[in-house]
């Protein structure tokens, strides 16, 4: 850790020194030992002869569609398949053990088709947790963060956790490793399930999605919880100023925000001047708009100019500091579903916790909530999906997730459409949508 924060006073040359020596390194290493790169590479006109020096800029670039095609063949393992991951995924319960006693295994998936995954060895995680750790405790001494840690913190996680989530399980592994105490709130668990478990644990550190933490801070004003947080750390979605202002002032403490993805857990830090990416981890490339990741360290799942859904822009480095600057930084930032009994009892349903879906013949949905106590689920099949078995398998895991969060009373349908439509200011298409932003062509 002493050494990964000593990066942060380097100067700007020496970092971009740094960066490229590393750059090449796993370039070679994917050439050598990644049959997909080494036949990639060598279509682009790049070999042995000229790997060391070629711009980044010459190589192919790939996206998700890409690696789930290739993926047994991008991997430099010889001990791993992408059936046998899918079958791990899915006949095993999700806990934060290595797969095989050595590989980390993040689950990633869309709202439609079949599931990711990024896979770590042992070096890659414990490096990515460095870096997260270094984010989370940004802008603290070594000799302040001995300090914080001896004095035995108690941190919250609140998101997702109850699959193979990156965050879930770095957060978890993070946490162990600087010997905290820890408890994960699920965003499926009931609200009265949250207070009654934060009073009882008395966490002095928060972390997780800016949204979920807003409802904590909600809690707090109101009442139902009381807390004094040292730091808050938000990570997994956009953190706009004004809700950091909320966080800061209702929470007490200083508020972090920690830039990541499944395709390389530790992408940046952002303390309230701008998001600093690690260009010791990472290669960021921005291209007409498109965000290129580059890993630098995770050699099992080399990631060569990988397309992320992300946008930003970058901008001149902030002076005294040798990462790049990035602004406008743009991911999940979805509405959430919020419901309300009869007897004034509300609830919300998390985007992050509807967006798994994967049915057979299902391409694509939405969902428009349509009263207090109601919504409906907008399905977009395949040519070959059939509406029948497509509505009674949606059916099912909607209830279950109703039932699970304690939302039994909420009714809904689900309704087929010929095609969900993007959001024309954006271009990307919306999880939810509200009723005065309907955007699909109606069957026949």
């Amino acid at each position: 850790m002493a050494k990964l924060k000593r990066h942060k006073r380097m100067t700007p040359a020496r970092m971009k020194k740094y960066q490229a020596k590393k750059l090449r390194k796993m370039l070679v290493y994917a050439f050598r030992h990644s049959s997909y790169y080494h036949r990639a590479f060598v279509r682009a006109g790049i070999d042995e002869s000229n790997i060391r020096t070629a711009p980044l800029s010459a190589f192919p670039v790939m996206d998700k569609q890409m690696l789930l095609q290739n993926f047994d063949q991008l991997i430099t393992v010889p001990d791993l398949t992408q059936d046998e991951l899918r079958r791990f995924d899915a006949e095993t319960a999700a806990d934060r053990r290595a797969y095989k006693g050595k590989y980390h295994v993040v689950h990633s998936s869309g709202s439609t088709g079949k599931p990711g995954y990024f896979v770590y060895g042992e070096a890659a995680w414990r490096t990515m947790l460095l870096g997260i750790i270094r984010a989370a405790l940004w802008g603290m001494s070594m000799k302040e963060i001995i300090k914080l840690l001896g004095a035995g913190p108690r941190i919250a996680y609140i998101a997702a956790t109850d699959g193979r989530y990156g965050g879930a399980m770095a957060v978890g592994d993070g946490i162990d490793g600087v010997g905290a105490a820890q408890i994960h709130l699920d965003i499926k668990q009931p609200l009265e399930q949250w207070v009654a478990e934060l009073n009882k644990f008395k966490p002095d550190i928060i972390i997780g999605y800016p949204s979920a933490i807003k409802i904590l801070g909600e809690l707090v004003e109101q009442g139902r919880v009381k807390l004094s947080a040292m730091r808050v750390i938000s990570c997994g979605e956009p953190l706009g100023a004004g809700l950091r202002r909320y966080l800061e002032k209702v929470l007490g403490g200083a508020v972090i925000n920690v830039y990541g993805a499944s395709e390389s857990l530790a992408l940046g830090v952002d303390d309230g001047n701008g998001m600093l990416l690690f260009d010791d981890l990472n290669v960021v490339e921005v291209i007409d708009g498109e965000m290129y990741l580059t890993s630098l360290y995770n050699f099992a799942q080399p990631l060569i100019r990988y397309r992320i859904s992300d946008s930003l822009t970058l901008a001149e480095r902030v002076k005294g500091s040798p990462f790049t600057h990035a602004v406008g930084l743009l991911g999940r930032c979805e509405d959430m579903l919020w419901f309300e009994d009869g007897f004034g009892h509300r609830d919300f349903l998390h985007p992050l916790a509807i967006e798994g879906f994967c049915v057979e013949g299902l391409r694509d949905y939405q969902f428009l909530q349509t009263s207090r106590d109601s919504f409906v689920m907008i399905a977009e099949k395949t040519s070959q999906g059939t509406e029948s078995v497509i509505q009674t398998e949606l059916t099912a895991q909607m209830r279950g997730i109703l039932e699970e969060k304690g939302l039994e009373y909420v009714r809904f349908q689900v309704t087929f459409v010929e095609e969900i439509l993007p959001d024309p200011r954006t271009g990307k298409k919306q999880l939810i949508v509200k009723k005065d932003a309907e955007r699909w062509r109606v069957a026949g």
